[in-house]
């Protein structure tokens, strides 16, 4: 981990004196307003937390460290000119702000195979759970059982500088992240695939070798695993698994009890499970209709979905007025390797008819599709079909960017989170005197 290391250990004093500074000497300016709305309304769009690594803008969407999404998959380095980029290399972006050389990437890659080998216990500890586990239980509780190999928590029993902090932690991200996709092959192996096992093959990058594990051997699959990594590993810190990532963090917990956390947020439907859900939207719509729907009976099923008082997966976001670039790039690559597939093209015509049908019953801000609208067709293609390991995918990417922002905090000193509540009562009174 040499040159990454070096590359922040130059970096990190400025950042440091960055926000000190600012604080410091501008800490009482105000910058924003809190409505009693956001109060008990999930803190919605409150701005008090600091990001580095992502920012959402609701027009672009994601920027990875101020790049969007098509900039980073034009300047990542690739395996080759016609291969999406190396997820490491946005890895190294998150962590530093710069664009990574070819190097750069290698040097991340070798660290990684350096530290994939997963302690037994942990494949021990996956099979001794009932059959009918969820996947993300099973991700969530192997990630948490290997604390036990936490470098920071055996420093900081020791005693080091607060200075010294994001050493071990950035210690901790790469051996975790190293292991991730070992582990979620593995138990993609254990649950639907006859418990049979596939070993690294060294030749292979971190995100094709992930592929390869899961046993699905297409060069094409190989490619959308980098995309896929790319496109869900990060998105700003106010979402719930990479804010309790970055909560349980700033208690200086590790990175095996942040990231575990945050892969239990991850789990939940309003979240990382969305991926799960719009998929199971997709194929009942087919189901329904024996093939690919026409546009009249998509519009039919949407509006029967919203007449039952349920929602349409996939379509609207919390920030995002346009559709999702996440979900743009995963369309691009279906129509260059896949413009035939019935799921895409079921998808594609969702695509054309929801947005209307949503803004004719006047529900959502934004019509458009998010990223989860069109992964799962994407998995179904290349033969990944079981939909309760969606969110263990996602997951492993997501380990990405909320590793990139722990590390980030531990970088700056970051304090305990420790938000204010108040009462309903205490809203009630500051109403009351307003109206005075």
């Amino acid at each position: 981990m040499g040159k990454l290391k070096d590359k922040l250990a130059k970096l990190i004093p400025s950042w440091r004196e960055d926000v000190t500074k600012l604080t410091k000497e501008h800490g009482k300016v105000k910058y924003d307003e809190v409505i009693i709305d956001q109060v008990t309304g999930g803190m919605r769009d409150i701005k008090s937390m600091v990001c580095e690594t992502s920012y959402l803008d609701p027009q672009e969407g994601i920027r990875f460290r101020n790049y969007t999404i098509p900039e980073v998959r034009e300047k990542l380095p690739k395996p080759d000119a016609n291969s999406e980029a190396y997820p490491t290399g946005l890895w190294y972006l998150l962590l530093t702000g710069e664009i990574p050389t070819k190097d750069d990437v290698m040097d991340i890659e070798n660290e990684f195979k350096a530290r994939s080998a997963v302690p037994q216990y942990v494949f021990d500890v996956i099979r001794a759970m009932p059959a009918d586990t969820h996947p993300m239980t099973q991700f969530s509780t192997a990630i948490l059982v290997m604390q036990r190999e936490s470098l920071f928590a055996k420093r900081y029993s020791k005693g080091m500088k607060k200075t010294e902090y994001w050493e071990p932690m950035l210690e901790d991200s790469m051996n975790l992240l190293a292991k991730l996709p070992t582990i979620a092959a593995y138990i993609y192996r254990h649950i639907y695939k006859g418990d049979t096992f596939i070993k690294a093959d060294p030749a292979l990058d971190w995100g094709a070798n992930f592929a390869h594990m899961m046993g699905v051997d297409n060069p094409e699959y190989k490619n959308l695993m980098r995309l896929y990594l790319i496109l869900h590993s990060d998105h700003e810190s106010g979402n719930v698994s990479a804010h309790t990532g970055h909560l349980i963090a700033t208690a200086l917990s590790d990175a095996y009890y942040s990231i575990s956390g945050a892969m239990d947020g991850l789990a939940g439907p309003l979240h990382g499970l969305a991926n799960q859900e719009c998929l199971k939207w997709i194929v009942d719509l087919m189901k329904l209709y024996n093939g690919v729907p026409t546009k009249e009976q998509i519009e039919k099923f949407a509006n029967d979905t919203l007449n039952s008082g349920k929602v349409i997966p996939g379509y609207g976001h919390a920030v995002l007025r346009k559709t999702d670039p996440r979900y743009t790039a995963q369309r691009e690559f279906a129509l260059k390797y896949l413009p035939e597939d019935p799921i895409f093209k079921t998808v594609s015509n969702v695509f054309e008819v929801v947005p209307n049908v949503l803004l004719k019953a006047g529900k959502a801000k934004n019509p458009w599709p998010n990223v989860d609208a069109h992964s799962g067709a994407l998995q179904c293609h290349y033969g990944v079909t079981e939909e309760d390991f969606y969110t263990v995918l996602f997951g492993v990417s997501r380990a990405m960017g909320i590793s990139a922002q722990i590390v980030w905090d531990r970088t700056v000193g970051a304090p305990l989170e420790r938000p204010k509540s108040v009462t309903v009562q205490m809203l009630k009174d500051a109403v009351a005197a307003a109206n005075k």
